[in-house]
């Protein structure tokens, strides 16, 4: 699958005029907890000829190539990227970090750890927050649930633990997030649950667990007593990001 993979990369950047500098795998795959009919989800950074930088009509920052049931293919331009660096952007934080890459240039490898480098503690807390009750209210609604949202809820949980314990930005693997962050007693149940879930087709919907509707209110509330008491972030300098984006146009060529 990654010749496949490397492939349509490859067509990306002869159709769109553009480098690839880094490409990763996203979603359940690279969090370690994948249905048997997930998709693959490829995000991208990608930098263009300096020229196009300075056009008055300019290029949209997205590239989205491929959306159906096997793919879902897009990237961002490194610019759009590195001002949601400075703003601490968790997603782009969870692609560089990714364990699955499929691609990846010296001059981003180089310098990937100056745009981690952007973490603010309390900005990603609510990013981890948000998608947990986000998840929760929407989709355990009804006696029955899909598997995949209980991973959906537990995982930003988790995450939010990590960041509140080691002030730094939590693994992508779940694996990690858990050995690290859940009570030891629960690590049998989750093992349990990883095993239904991965044997489960994306959309099949099962009886709720009480057991796990539990520790997800009990964690929510927990949560929300942390955040009260957090303290600004202090922002990183946007003048290195600036000097990086002008070494990712001329030398990332």
């Amino acid at each position: 699958m990654n010749e496949i993979i490397i492939a349509k990369l490859k067509e990306i950047e002869a159709a769109e005029n553009v480098r690839i500098l880094y490409a990763v795998e996203s979603g359940s795959r690279a969090w370690g907890f994948a249905s048997p009919d997930s998709d693959y989800d490829v995000r991208f950074l990608y930098v263009r000829p300096a020229e196009e930088y300075l056009r008055l009509d300019e290029h949209r920052d997205v590239i989205e190539h491929e959306l159906n049931e096997v793919w879902d293919i897009n990237g961002w331009d490194i610019r759009k990227a590195l001002i949601l660096a400075y703003k601490s952007n968790p997603t782009l934080f969870e692609w560089i970090n990714s364990p699955v890459v499929y691609w990846a240039t010296e001059i981003f490898e180089r310098n990937k750890n100056r745009l981690l480098a952007c973490f603010q503690k309390k900005h990603v807390l609510y990013h981890y927050a948000s998608m947990a009750k986000k998840d929760f209210l929407n989709h355990f609604k009804d006696d029955t649930a899909k598997l995949k949202n209980y991973f959906y809820v537990i995982r930003p949980i988790l995450a939010f633990r990590w960041i509140a314990e080691k002030n730094s930005l939590p693994p992508v693997a779940f694996s990690e997030l858990v050995n690290s962050q859940l009570e030891k007693d629960l690590l049998p149940e989750i093992e349990k649950l990883l095993v239904r879930k991965i044997a489960t087709e994306e959309g099949d919907q099962q009886a709720r667990i009480p057991m796990w509707d539990r520790w997800i209110q009990e964690n929510l509330a927990e949560i929300d007593t942390f955040l009260s008491g957090t303290e600004e972030d202090l922002r990183h300098s946007i003048d290195d990001l600036n000097q990086l984006f002008l070494e990712f146009v001329y030398e990332g060529r």
